[in-house]
């Protein structure tokens, strides 16, 4: 898989996500990453551990340790994305970059691939 087909998370959402996996309940495989229809744009981003890995439907990428797990649907609405985690006065929390997205609402979480 080339890099355009790929996805990237810069180090700090790489720090974030394995606090987030370090405090798991239960043990998970890592960080599951994925797009669902809906939203107000049409498509959402979702975030979830990762509790196992489907040899025939999922992507395995490793972040320095971190395991992040795409179905291969996803992948197609995310490929060259970029994770980053954004921190700010009122609110924080995962934020993609992504090249697919012709357009988003204003909170961040939906985009439109139109």
């Amino acid at each position: 898989m080339s890099e355009a087909e790929s996805i990237t998370l810069t180090p700090k959402a790489v720090e974030m996500a394995k606090q987030k996996v370090a405090d798991a309940d239960a043990p998970v495989e890592g960080l599951r990453l994925g797009v669902k229809g809906g939203g107000c744009s049409g498509y959402y981003y979702v975030y979830d551990f990762a509790k196992k890995i489907r040899p025939q439907k999922d992507l395995v990428f490793d972040f320095d340790g971190l395991k992040v797990v795409v179905d291969n649907r996803s992948i197609e609405f995310l490929k060259g994305a970029v994770l980053d985690w954004e921190q700010g006065l009122m609110n924080y929390g995962f934020k993609w970059k992504n090249p697919n997205a012709s357009g988003d609402c204003g909170c961040g979480e939906s985009f439109d691939v139109g």
